[in-house]
């Protein structure tokens, strides 16, 4: 099974070798047929610390690299 590529933003840099990714997705309600916009927040391993908050990134699914950790950082 491939590994799953997400785009998002980062909104936080202040951990070592982590970023904090916002990833947002659109979709239509099956009733309403209003698009409706959600976002979910990843904490992705960034080993140069190479990102700041507010960059565009793209993060590959990984083995757990901590407790929280499942994604890395693609390239910005």
């Amino acid at each position: 099974m491939p590994k799953r590529i997400l785009s998002g933003t980062v909104t936080s840099a202040a951990n070592a070798q982590t970023v904090t990714v916002s990833v947002e997705r659109r979709f239509t309600h099956p009733v309403l047929k209003k698009t409706i916009r959600k976002s979910k927040k990843y904490r992705a391993h960034d080993e140069t610390n190479a990102f700041k908050a507010g960059d565009k990134v793209r993060i590959i699914e990984c083995a757990p690299k901590s407790k929280t950790k499942r994604w890395e950082v693609l390239e910005g």
